[in-house]
């Protein structure tokens, strides 16, 4: 009933209106009583027409078979995709790997070369050293003129500043 509408005086509280010949029951107002215990197969008559139509109440309309095959290949497709996408990023990631552990390892082996480097160059250094204060006793040119690096305690030129 809508609103504003005179209600129908056949239907009272508690009544139904008469459903009429899709029924094949009376045509009066049934009460709720008196449908519980209706015959069933005139019920399924008047629900009939709706099954006919595939109306399906308060459900969603099911996919046909085509849609579902349709839906799961495409399933498929995606799972596929992924499953490939995974396993290249899988292979990128192990690349990086060990491409970064290749590095680590020149790395470490250069650091090593360049500390012995190091070390031959200050052995070398002071090798130089020692032979440039052994020769300074009997070098012609002057020693002020001689610059020796300020960090270096040079024990030689030490004595014959004090002289």
């Amino acid at each position: 009933m809508m609103p504003g509408q005179i209600p129908d005086p056949s239907v009272t509280a508690g009544s139904l209106p008469g459903l009429g010949p899709l029924t094949g029951l009376p045509g009066s107002a049934l009460t709720t009583e008196e449908l519980k215990y209706a015959d069933i197969r005139n019920i399924g008559a008047m629900i009939a027409p709706l099954h006919f139509l595939e109306v399906k109440l308060g459900k969603r309309p099911q996919p046909v078979k085509s849609e579902l095959d349709e839906e799961e290949e495409r399933r498929k497709r995606r799972r596929e995709k992924n499953k490939v996408a995974a396993a290249r990023c899988r292979n990128k990631k192990k690349e990086r790997t060990e491409f970064l552990q290749r590095e680590s390892e020149r790395l470490e082996l250069m650091n090593a070369e360049l500390k012995t480097q190091i070390e031959e160059l200050k052995q070398e250094r002071q090798q130089l050293i020692l032979m440039l204060n052994r020769h300074r006793p009997t070098c012609i040119v002057r020693t002020d003129s001689v610059k020796t690096p300020e960090s270096e305690g040079n024990p030689l030129l030490e004595q014959l500043e004090k002289k």
